[in-house]
């Protein structure tokens, strides 16, 4: 080879001398050990890591800012005021409605009861992302059979004549909560037809940036309330708009928790409602896009993901890039039920994995903080919190247990375990006789219960029975203690309506001292422990507390074109937040009208609500598995 000769440049040297040589490797292998010590030595070094590793194994990055506060905002239910869309979230366009057959449950149950097969019989595609797992046709039989599934439920999903009660007065109760309800959607429909929520006061829609460009979050949300309620008409237009309309293709950065517990747990409940196969195939494959959240070191999913791309990061505020209890620990009903449809096991493995961290690094007091690490598997803060931030990880351990027909032994010892530790830490009497659960920062009690904890009523009374046969009606009584102590959060103001958060301190109890923690927005909470409560119970307290409620709603959050929250329930002068959240039409109407109705409308010994209030079936898994015709269809 011929080289261009240059002044005091040999060919021998390739233009360098020996001493030059070694200068040269020299500054090179420096650079070279700089670069790799702030690619994996230096902290906080995620951007340089992207550049280098694949997008499935990017390390958290925070997005945004905030304080505490938004992040209880956030848990949950999300105060959302006039938030803009997510960046890479855009308008959807909607398509053109072509009118299909309306359905009736009549028609529907006669399809059902004739054997019509509901189940496509092309095996779901499998997931082939960075898992690697896929099901085996040994494990399960190909596909779903939803006939089956029907005959291995004990009672109507309807019940007897639709729920409808023996009592004209309780009668009356339902028939108003039902008319709420209509009226609730039909100025959705009017005013926001296609967006996430309504906003009543300016009669325009709601998007939001929670759900990574997904619409119609109040679609999804209302399918099962409008089915059971007999709004067929309006329940018909919801599932015509999701056929046609939901368009899972969006690129946007969503909340997990949230895209899980409404949309995953909203299409879940409508198919196993109506056997309508469309309802199926929309959630394996929105289950799907859920799955790269999980490629974390430790298996545990990071908040917020991009249904799109796939990349996953922790929220801004979450302390040190971690992963929020109530986020990871509210995915296992619904996981559970994606692989029976799917016959998929991948969604179970990811959400039991979840366990096997939990259950192998110590817990202070046996309690468990809100803050864990999906890099190191270990808690960043020592808060404990029985509302935002902790509140459905501890729910979904007993409706766990619940929904596998008690088998779930590991779910059972967990929840049960987490009590004991809940009322030696945090169960609390105040100087008034009002049991309440308070907060714990590190072995410092902080006396408030937030609106969300409120719950943790209902939660302890459908766990009652199942614990120790000496505690359960100790359980029994905590529960109603702390429902109580709810109701008179609401009876203690003006409107008679909760506020976010109350405290016992300062000589005052079940109130809110902090203007900031003055405000509802249509939460379901303490609605949902007294529907469990009464039907526990019996007691009719909890169906007049209901209707205290139902008068609450109708007085302050009424307004021209919907429902609205409102900044201050200690004053009578109204000022509304314009905002009808889509959980309103999903829980806090559903657990009304349930109250009002008889037992049989979605019996407990069927069915577990998502903490969003959609109802998942019973799991019996000696009857599915069972090779032999089910002759017992139950019809209504």
């Amino acid at each position: 080879m011929v080289f261009r000769k240059l002044p005091g440049v040999s060919a021998s040297g390739m233009g360098l001398r020996l001493s030059q040589k070694f200068v040269f490797l020299l500054f090179l292998s420096g650079l070279v050990t700089l670069c790799f010590g702030a690619l994996f030595f230096l902290p906080d070094s995620v951007r340089l890591k992207r550049i280098f590793l694949s997008k499935t194994e990017t390390q958290p990055v925070t997005v945004g800012s905030g304080s505490e506060n938004d992040a209880r905002e956030h848990m949950k239910r999300p105060k959302e005021q006039g938030m803009t869309p997510a960046k890479g979230e855009s308008s959807t366009k909607l398509k053109s409605l072509i009118r299909k057959p309306s359905v009736s449950h009549e028609a529907t149950e006669e399809r059902l009861a004739r054997g019509k097969a509901q189940e496509d019989l092309t095996p779901p595609r499998l997931i082939t992302e960075s898992a690697s797992v896929k099901a085996s046709s040994s494990d399960h039989p190909d596909t779903f059979s939803y006939n089956k599934f029907k005959g291995c439920l004990l009672k109507p999903p309807l019940g007897r004549d639709g729920g409808q009660t023996s009592d004209p007065t309780t009668n009356e109760r339902r028939e108003k909560v039902k008319e709420m309800m209509k009226f609730a959607w039909d100025n959705y429909k009017r005013y926001a037809w296609g967006k996430n929520e309504l906003r009543p006061l300016t009669k325009n829609g709601h998007i939001g940036n929670m759900f990574g460009g997904l619409r119609g979050a109040s679609i999804i949300d209302s399918l099962d309330t409008l089915y059971i309620m007999g709004l067929m008409e309006e329940y018909n237009d919801a599932k015509e708009w999701v056929q046609t309309s939901l368009d899972l293709n969006s690129n946007g950065e969503a909340s997990l928790f949230e895209v899980n517990i409404r949309y995953v747990g909203g299409l879940l409940s409508a198919y196993y409602l109506t056997g309508e196969e469309f309802y199926k195939k929309k959630v394996v494959e929105l289950g799907e896009k859920l799955l790269p959240a999980f490629n974390t070191p430790t298996g545990i999913p990071r908040g917020v993901i991009n249904l799109g791309s796939g990349t996953s990061w922790s929220w801004g505020w979450a302390s040190a890039g971690s992963s929020i209890l109530a986020e990871f620990g509210t995915l296992h009903l619904e996981f559970v039920h994606l692989s029976e449809l799917s016959r998929n096991p991948i969604y179970t493995e990811k959400v039991m994995n979840i366990r096997k961290v939990l259950n192998k690094i110590e817990k202070p007091h046996g309690l468990y903080p809100n803050f864990l690490s999906p890099v190191s598997g270990n808690w960043v803060q020592h808060h404990v919190s029985i509302g935002g931030l902790g509140d459905s990880f501890y729910e979904y351990l007993i409706k766990s247990y619940l929904m596998s027909d008690k088998s779930d032994d590991d779910a059972k010892k967990m929840y049960y375990g987490a009590l004991e530790a809940i009322e030696a830490n945090l169960v609390q009497k105040s100087p008034g006789g009002l049991t309440y659960m308070a907060e714990w920062r590190g072995g410092i009690l902080d006396h408030k219960m937030g609106h969300l904890a409120c719950f943790s009523g209902g939660m302890i009374g459908i766990g009652a029975d199942d614990g120790e046969p000496e505690k359960r009606q100790h359980y029994l009584d905590l529960a109603a203690e702390i429902t109580h102590t709810c109701h008179e959060s609401y009876t203690r103001s003006a409107t008679k309506l909760g506020p976010e958060a109350f405290r016992f301190d300062s000589g005052g109890e079940a109130t809110a001292t902090r203007l900031n923690d003055r405000y509802y927005i249509l939460r379901p909470e303490v609605i949902e422990s007294y529907m469990y409560m009464w039907r526990l119970t019996h007691d009719p307290k909890y169906r007049e507390w209901g209707w205290e409620a139902v008068q609450a709603l109708e007085q302050h959050c009424r307004v021209e074109s919907g429902f609205s929250g409102i900044r201050d329930v200690y004053t009578l002068t109204a000022s509304h937040d314009n905002m009808q959240q889509s959980f309103f039409l999903s829980e806090t109407l559903k657990y009304l009208y349930l109250l009002f109705s008889d037992d049989d409308l979605l019996s407990l010994e069927d069915w577990v609500f998502n903490t969003e209030a959609h109802p998942l079936p019973i799991i019996r898994r000696s009857c599915l598995e069972d090779p032999a015709p089910q002759d017992k269809t139950v019809s209504e």
